[in-house]
């Protein structure tokens, strides 16, 4: 009896009071509805701040144009030097040595690389053998001419006291003559063995291959160890050029122009030219010739650009776009309109306008316009030099509205 009772007690200790259940379960509910109440505020406080937030938008300032002649035509192009030159061998052979690296200015004439030459030595070596043998044998001819001249000289001696015949003297004559004769071919043996020292000569010089002109090396095109050959031969293991040198002095802009405004462009003509790595750098040119040809693939017609004067940061094959300009006289400042960047002119309607910003705020502006230059737009009225426009931004952009400027 007492064991059971105990058993009961630890049963009914396990028990969890109805008071207890029921604390705890609106302890939960309430964790939820706080948890849901917080939610709300946080979205409802980011739609706020969504719907509040500044715009951001790029701006522009109007500018007053430069005093200057009138832009007529706009292109776009390419630095091209006029003297470049991929250095190739004339013959082929194994490369020994390359004495030069990327970026080197080498002076004309500067050894840049060579060529396994010992065949040709061998060769050169062999021919002056050959020209000096042949040139010893004239020094025995030249002794037996001697010789012979005695007994000629002999035999009409004899001839003339009636001791000798005709036929004597006529055979040291012909002794004589003979010998002249092959000193004469011996000598010109020496000629031609000197011909061929010089063409072996020539060939040990192929295997040195040195600069043109005065140049930068901007391209290293084989290593020690490789062939190369003036033709391609042997796939792709056989080059076809040791180095690429350009003569930075001779560079030039190449621009394509439409052949409908050819006529606007002639010899001498200024021309500013902004390459793509310097946008704010105007460079002074002129109009070096106009190739006197068509493009009928392309109607356009290739004009080359001088520079006024050179400078380092003008690279190859850097693009480049040109402004030709008006040979008028200039014009007044009051004459000369303001110009915006065309994508900060918008339509509303059949109306032109603009939005300024003023203190953080835009204002809505219609504004008359003028010609295209280039990327820019002429502004007749509306607007003053040094106001602030909108460029670039969201379409749904309103007067009064406050904006954010992108920095």
């Amino acid at each position: 009896m007492p064991e059971e009772r105990t058993g009961a007690h630890d049963l009914a200790s396990l028990r969890i009071d109805d008071r207890k259940r029921s604390s705890s379960t609106a302890g939960k509910r309430m964790a939820i509805i706080f948890g849901g109440l917080l939610a709300a505020l946080v979205t409802v406080g980011g739609v706020y701040a969504y719907i509040h937030q500044k715009p951001v938008v790029e701006v522009a300032v109007v500018q007053q144009p430069d005093i200057g002649p009138q832009a007529l035509l706009n292109a776009s192009g390419y630095v091209t030097p006029q003297r470049r030159a991929t250095v190739a061998a004339k013959i082929t052979g194994r490369v020994t040595g390359v004495f030069f690296t990327e970026g080197m200015h080498v002076p004309e004439g500067f050894v840049l690389a060579t060529l396994d030459d010992s065949d040709a030595q061998k060769t050169l070596a062999s021919a002056k053998a050959d020209r000096d043998a042949t040139q010893a044998g004239i020094l025995d001819l030249q002794v037996q001419l001697k010789n012979a001249e005695i007994e000629l000289h002999r035999a009409q001696v004899l001839e003339a006291e009636g001791i000798q015949t005709q036929e004597a003297l006529d055979n040291a004559t012909m002794a004589v003559n003979s010998l002249k004769a092959k000193i004469d071919v011996t000598q010109e043996q020496v000629v031609a063995a000197d011909a061929r020292i010089r063409e072996a000569q020539q060939a040990v010089d192929n295997c040195v291959i040195r600069a043109p002109f005065s140049g930068i090396i901007v391209s290293k095109d084989a290593q020690v160890g490789e062939m190369v050959s003036p033709v391609s031969a042997g796939g792709g293991f056989t080059r076809t050029g040791i180095a690429t040198i350009v003569d930075m002095n001779s560079n030039e802009i190449e621009v394509d122009v439409n052949e409908n405004y050819i006529a606007r462009v002639h010899p001498r003509q200024e021309v500013t030219a902004v390459l793509d790595a310097y946008p704010n750098w105007q460079i002074p040119c002129f109009v070096r010739t106009i190739i006197p040809t068509a493009d009928r693939q392309k109607a356009t017609v290739e004009v080359r650009i001088a520079f006024r004067k050179l400078d380092p940061r003008i690279l190859p094959d850097m693009g480049v776009k040109v402004t030709f300009l008006s040979d008028q006289p200039q014009r007044a400042a009051a004459l000369v309109p303001l110009t915006i960047p065309q994508n900060a002119i918008r339509e509303d309607g059949n109306q032109k306008i603009v939005f300024l910003v003023k203190e953080d705020h835009l204002e809505r502006r219609a504004v008359k316009t003028g010609e295209n230059r280039g990327s820019d737009t002429e502004i007749l009225a509306g607007l003053l030099a040094g106001d602030t426009v909108v460029v670039r931004g969201p379409v749904d952009l309103h007067d009064g509205q406050p904006v954010e400027i992108k920095r």
